[in-house]
């Protein structure tokens, strides 16, 4: 066996790391019912039925859905489950840093919002 045939058995072998097809299916499963629950509120408990109302609850419970969600995508799908824990603390940082600046952003956006719209640029006459 050369180096070459060596290092691409140890690649195809390491891309796959943790992920068998039951793993895959398992994931899927989860994925697919976070998904149905999501729709399962909006359509059902939000419209249908009238238990939800549109408002800070209903929310929260989405975004809270959707960081679950995207915490196995990430994990599992891009690998990065299987990675050393300093690179996923890496990664984890600069993920919190971009989300604390969006928010940031959108804080500032909103007031410089209500600031311009009651104080006008030039004085009325």
């Amino acid at each position: 066996m050369t180096n070459h045939e060596h290092i691409s058995e140890h690649d195809a072998h390491a891309h796959g790391e943790g992920m068998d097809k039951k793993r895959i299916w398992s994931v899927f499963f989860v994925l697919l019912a976070l998904t149905a629950l999501e729709f399962l509120i909006a359509l059902g408990f939000v419209h249908h039925w009238g238990i939800l109302q549109k408002g800070m609850l209903v929310n929260t419970i989405y975004i809270a859905l959707t960081l679950v969600k995207a915490y196995y995508i990430i994990a599992f799908f891009m690998h990065l489950k299987f990675e050393k824990s300093s690179f996923i603390v890496t990664c984890a940082v600069v993920f919190f840093f971009i989300i604390y600046f969006i928010i940031l952003m959108l804080v500032e956006g909103g007031y410089l919002n209500t600031v311009m719209t009651h104080q006008p640029t030039f004085p009325h006459q």
